[in-house]
């Protein structure tokens, strides 16, 4: 099986099945399928390359039933293939070609198809799938170069169990100066655990040769490899490498399977310059940019809503504080808590500036001019958002800055003003029971106070223990809900070192906790600073991590609203919120689908 090197990423496009070439736009792709064939394996004859209409029209040509996979841009274009070799007697499957046009990115395509690929040989009742590999021994491949692309392609299979057979001939060479870069024969067992017996590989490795290469070798070589199977079971290479890191791509069936965006365009007023201020504008703009090059989302404008939504979360009185403190603050100044009135609640500073801390947590959340439109304006972006999977949307993304999860019903900091989180919660609650999964490197305190007492809406977050993160005085594990809400509360503190792994326990944890509580609505409060580096964090997620932990989320086949919340390292800010979206997106359309339906799903 040849997979060559390929170019630029590309993270969304739909795969469908050609079945012949009777439709124009079928035509259109064996024809891209054709050009890029002979484009990427000079070797091979015009004569095969123009022989596969005929193939898919009169299976039984080459005595295999040829299968055409394409995978293209939603406006046609064809960014990669696989074509199948399926056996139907010896019910087995050869995986001939699987390529991508070196203009975009193979490991994302490639994993799309090759998923497609597998799951297809499963549908068919394949005892297995197998194709060839050239190797990555430096005995049996000389030039470092080439074994080194030998060793990435084989890495990329065994992650799916796919791994090369030993102790058989079937790397013989043909000729005998033809002694280096001899392929292997890899069996991908379909995750069925099976032990692949002799005879069974006899008989495929039989069929293989004397089908597709008789042009080459002869009844003597084929007997001579076909009689090396000693082995029964078959031998496979145990497991050489770990698992590949990257960001594997997502395949878009159909326009309403991309997440609904909403950005708060106008958030760059809300730029506070003091040095170490980590809540800049560039936050928005690093994920902008890797979502806008991904096809992941769909971006819609955002609509202005009643004042009314955010009264019945916070105080008006801290509604009414924080608009006109703003208003006074000088343009391009900000006005920080230095007072803290907790001695006697009753009896604030008359002077609104001084009053800050008499509504804030902190000493670095600052009042500021643009603050109070900033923060109106994210709970817009949410709310349309909110409103989007209200209406029967999957998936929504608010992009917002300031966030909002630190805000409670009547006091600010961390950065956040107005819980935004919160008050899609409460939005969504009038038509059922709703969850919030905060999923920040910080205890989302905000939505545990302000739901706290209440039972139609589930509060779980995990987080970094307050033992030694902010916000310190919240987050504990004992602390469950009061009155109605009692249970309806959940914190998971987690240590300071925390891995991928590690943090992939407690997040299933949280998800049995949501199950439980069968919910109509999920919010998910995003923050991104559990990532490896970030400066407000302690933990090492990586963007595999991110995308995991999107697609376990995704499994829950909920209405889903995702909120941006922490995430300050802006070097891979914005791969990790796509990582995160990709694997949501991933883990909800392969819930969505049944196994067995999703190849006719796919075809036009």
């Amino acid at each position: 099986m040849r997979l060559p090197p390929a170019g630029k990423e590309v993270s969304v496009f739909r795969i469908r099945r050609i079945q012949d070439d009777t439709q124009p736009a079928n035509q259109t792709a064996i024809r891209e399928v054709q050009l890029l064939l002979a484009e990427l394996f000079p070797g091979i004859s015009p004569e095969e390359v123009a022989a596969i209409p005929d193939k898919l029209q009169n299976p039984f040509t080459q005595r295999f039933r040829m299968i055409l996979f394409v995978a293209e841009e939603p406006h046609g274009h064809v960014l990669g293939f696989a074509i199948l070799l399926h056996e139907p007697i010896l019910k087995f499957c050869f995986l001939d070609f699987l390529a991508n046009s070196p203009r975009v990115q193979g490991r994302g395509l490639g994993s799309a198809l090759y998923e497609q690929v597998r799951e297809e040989a499963r549908s068919l009742d394949a005892g297995g799938l197998f194709f060839e590999c050239l190797p990555d021994d430096p005995d049996r491949s000389a030039d470092p170069a080439i074994r080194k692309v030998n060793a990435q392609r084989l890495r990329f299979y065994e992650r799916y169990g796919a791994r090369p057979i030993i102790g058989t001939a079937y790397e013989t060479p043909v000729s005998p100066t033809d002694t280096d870069n001899l392929p292997h024969l890899v069996y991908d067992s379909l995750d069925r655990g099976l032990p692949l017996a002799a005879d069974y590989a006899r008989e495929v490795v039989r069929a293989i040769l004397e089908r597709k290469y008789s042009h080459l070798v002869g009844p003597a070589y084929v007997d001579q490899v076909v009689e090396s199977f000693r082995d029964d079971p078959v031998r496979i290479r145990p497991v050489r490498y770990s698992r590949a890191n990257g960001t594997a791509a997502v395949v878009l069936r159909q326009p309403s399977d991309r997440i609904l965006l909403t950005v708060t365009d106008k958030h760059r007023l809300h730029h506070i310059r003091e040095r170490g201020y980590v809540e800049s504008p560039v936050r928005i703009g690093s994920i902008l940019k890797e979502l806008n090059a991904s096809g992941l989302c769909e971006q819609v404008a955002v609509r202005e809503f009643p004042l009314e939504h955010i009264t019945a979360i916070h105080d008006i009185d801290f509604v009414e504080y924080l608009r006109r403190a703003c208003e006074l603050v000088p343009a391009g100044k900000s006005i920080y808590p230095y007072v803290f009135p907790i001695r006697n609640v009753a009896r604030p500073p008359r002077e609104l500036l001084v009053r800050a801390g008499y509504y804030c947590i902190d000493t670095f959340t600052p009042i500021h001019r643009n603050a109070f439109q900033m923060a109106k304006h994210a709970v817009d972006c949410t709310l349309t958002a909110a409103q989007t999977v209200a209406s029967g949307r999957g998936l929504a993304y608010a992009l917002v800055r300031p966030p909002g999860h630190h805000a409670e019903t009547r006091v600010f900091g961390g950065f956040c003003y107005f819980n935004n989180a919160a008050i899609a919660a409460h939005y969504f609650s009038q038509w059922g029971k709703v969850a919030i999964l905060d999923v920040d490197y910080h205890h989302g305190n905000g939505q545990q106070e302000i739901f706290y007492e209440r039972n139609d809406v589930l509060t779980v977050s995990i987080h970094g223990d307050p033992d030694f993160a902010y916000p310190y005085f919240t987050g504990f594990a004992d602390e469950t809900g009061r009155g109605a809400g009692i249970g309806f509360n959940m914190n998971l503190p987690l240590p300071e070192s925390q891995t991928g792994e590690q943090y992939r326990a407690a997040l299933a944890e949280a998800l049995a906790a949501v199950r439980r509580f069968e919910p109509k609505f999920l919010v998910v409060s995003l923050g991104l600073d559990p990532a490896k580096g970030d400066p407000t964090g302690t933990w090492s997620l990586g963007a595999r991590d991110f995308r995991e932990n999107g697609q376990m989320i995704g499994r829950l086949g909920l209405p889903t609203l995702v909120v941006q919340e922490g995430g300050y390292r802006t070097r891979t800010l914005g791969a990790n919120a796509r990582s995160f979206l990709s694997g949501l997106l991933d883990g909800r359309l392969n819930l969505e689908e049944p196994a067995s339906a999703k190849t006719a799903s796919r075809e036009v």
